[in-house]
């Protein structure tokens, strides 16, 4: 199945939604409820044992990735704002929580996601930033884009986990 490729077309998540997937260790979706598989308009069965990365925006920065699996491969919830993209090419923001799913041992067996609708305001904020990120990766790689992020974080005081939270209660 080929990536869609963008257009400018927006989707808004319902205020009382919760988008669920679950994937596998190297991120094949093994699970994904109604509303996940409503919002991004492939059917379960078109989804299922894909890479989740079919839903991925290309105007996502590769830096809050890269931080989304550093945490998740530790073990650690992260909350982060994602930009994905349907399958017609359209968009949709979420407020996504990430976790990985251990056994009875506390070993990893995949990985989880429940989303939700963002604060409009915090989008105000996230878009224009995830604009800068993306262009400093372009001119300047990965490392450019991470270097800006730990800065404005550190001018603000905060650590990533708090900065996303704070967004998310304006």
């Amino acid at each position: 199945m080929a990536k869609p490729t963008p257009i400018n077309k927006e989707y808004t998540v319902k205020a009382d939604a919760f988008l669920v997937s679950k994937t596998d260790l190297k991120g094949h979706i093994t699970y994904c409820n109604p509303p996940f598989v409503d919002i991004t308009g492939f059917s379960e069965q078109e989804l299922l044992g894909k890479p989740h990365n079919i839903i991925r925006h290309p105007e996502m920065p590769r830096i809050i990735f890269k931080l989304l699996w550093d945490y998740i491969k530790q073990k650690k919830e992260i909350f982060a704002y994602v930009k994905n993209m349907s399958r017609d090419g359209g968009y949709y923001w979420v407020y996504a929580n990430v976790t990985a799913s251990l056994d009875e041992r506390g070993n990893a067996i995949g990985y989880y996601s429940v989303r939700r609708k963002p604060n409009p305001k915090a989008l105000d904020i996230i878009i224009p930033l995830y604009e800068k990120l993306l262009t400093l990766e372009r001119s300047g790689g990965m490392d450019a884009s991470k270097k800006y992020l730990e800065e404005l974080l550190k001018e603000k005081g905060v650590c990533y986990d708090q900065f996303s939270n704070d967004l998310q209660r304006l």
